[in-house]
């Protein structure tokens, strides 16, 4: 496999996602581990933490870097942030294949290129 810094950064905001979704760990676990694979990561690892009385956050980590869900079930709300290092990932089809499963109502997303440094541009450690 071939590493680089370059990669794409992607964060999504979901409302109007069904409470009982949200507070599924276990589906959610599956299906970002599933998301993952469908954008061309390796999926090395799962941490995810169970709040009470409600709430999950969990993150995979990938060979190319990582990809996170934090949700508020109580509100229909979830945060997602995925970054895959390369140009055989794509990390936007992880977040459009929970967007697929969640069905929100409403999505913001975001998507930033990482890893790039424009010509002139300061660089922190740099003169």
């Amino acid at each position: 496999m071939n590493y680089t810094t370059e990669g794409s950064h992607v964060f999504a905001d979901f409302w109007g996602v069904d409470e009982s979704l949200l507070n599924d760990g276990h589906s959610l676990k599956q299906w970002m581990q599933e998301g993952a694979e469908l954008a061309g990561a390796t999926v090395l690892s799962c941490a995810i933490e169970t709040f009470k009385p409600q709430g999950v956050t969990i993150a995979v980590l990938l060979a190319e870097s990582h990809f996170t869900i934090h949700t508020y079930p109580e509100k229909g709300f979830c945060a997602l942030d995925c970054y895959t290092c390369g140009e055989s990932t794509s990390p936007s089809k992880a977040i459009k294949w929970l967007e697929n499963i969640l069905q929100p109502s409403k999505v913001r997303y975001r998507e930033i290129e990482r890893g790039y440094a424009e010509e002139g541009e300061k660089v922190y450690g740099q003169s």
